[in-house]
């Protein structure tokens, strides 16, 4: 899906890359106002993720039951009948036939379905974070590229951020670190200007246990930025009987220490306002019924950092 071609593009622009959002003055993914581009498709799969509709790099289609009129239009303009009428005039939605094309997206007047990612090119994403330009000329912002992770796209990735780099733009990389091809992530980490580098917990085991992957790679790649003089931001999601004692805060903030190029860690309150995002994929959320957590209770894990010297706020 990210690398459609078109004998008759330009070389740059034969690169596709599927975005699922961007999101226009943001102050919380980087210095400044910063224009954030959402890349599909996550190595990771954490129980507690906000963003479902990143976790797969292909375009799915969400359904909100709640905002259906049960008008019938989208059944009649399926062209593979994945869309049905039930017994009681509900209306049933079959995956597994759905070849997402988006017409039933288009003709849904109440707005209960919404296409997850497009396909876009380099030149039409650069377009759109240039619309910005002036803020981060007077903010010291830019643009961060995000997902989902964004480095499972990396010819788009690689091809937008020349494009950036270019145009002088401030670019971030916001990463899980699950990068094994060092290639990759040594070309990546050369066009970006700043690394927000997410680390759940220094537990390799447990770490395996709850994302599906070891952090071996990601703790590895964050060593690699820091040994090359790439700014990092460490960012630290807290999650309620994952990583919120103080002993996972000690081990990643001793960790933290051995990066000499580190601008800060921010510490990420758990929240569930994606839960209705499940919903509309028809996924369980593991953490759905878990209580957010408000930033005064990560007070004392943000001592932890501050103890040891080390830039830390609650973001």
């Amino acid at each position: 899906m990210s690398n459609k071609k078109d004998a008759s593009c330009t070389a740059v622009d034969c690169i596709q890359g599927t975005v699922f959002d961007i999101q226009d003055y943001s102050i919380h993914d980087g210095p400044g106002i910063r224009t954030v581009v959402f890349l599909k498709g996550c190595p990771l799969s954490c129980p507690w993720c906000s963003n479902p509709e990143s976790q797969s790099r292909d375009v799915e289609i969400g359904f909100q039951k709640k905002r259906c009129s049960r008008c019938g239009v989208c059944i009649s303009v399926c062209p593979v009948h994945a869309i049905a009428a039930g017994s009681d005039g509900s209306i049933l939605f079959d995956r597994t036939k759905c070849v997402t094309c988006g017409r039933c997206v288009e003709s849904c007047h109440s707005g209960a379905r919404k296409l997850f990612g497009k396909s876009m090119s380099v030149s039409l994403v650069l377009e759109e974070v240039l619309k910005s330009a002036p803020f981060y000329t007077r903010s010291g912002g830019g643009v961060t590229f995000s997902g989902g992770e964004p480095i499972l796209q990396f010819e788009f990735l690689r091809a937008v951020l020349s494009r950036c780099k270019e145009k002088y733009l401030h670019t971030a990389v916001e990463t899980c670190g699950y990068v094994q091809d060092k290639r990759i992530f040594g070309e990546i980490a050369f066009l970006a200007d700043l690394f927000l580098y997410d680390i759940k917990c220094i537990d390799d085991e447990r770490h395996r246990s709850f994302t599906g992957v070891s952090n071996r790679i990601i703790l590895e790649n964050a060593q690699y930025l820091s040994g090359i003089g790439k700014d990092i931001i460490l960012r630290v999601p807290i999650i309620p009987d994952f990583n919120d004692s103080v002993d996972d805060m000690s081990g990643i903030a001793a960790f933290a220490k051995t990066l000499g190029s580190l601008v800060e860690v921010n510490l990420l309150p758990f929240h569930n306002l994606g839960k209705f995002k499940y919903d509309m994929l028809d996924r369980p959320f593991a953490y759905g019924g878990v209580s957010a957590l408000w930033p005064e209770q990560l007070d004392g894990l943000l001592d932890v950092f501050k103890v040891q010297e080390i830039p830390c706020r609650i973001d």
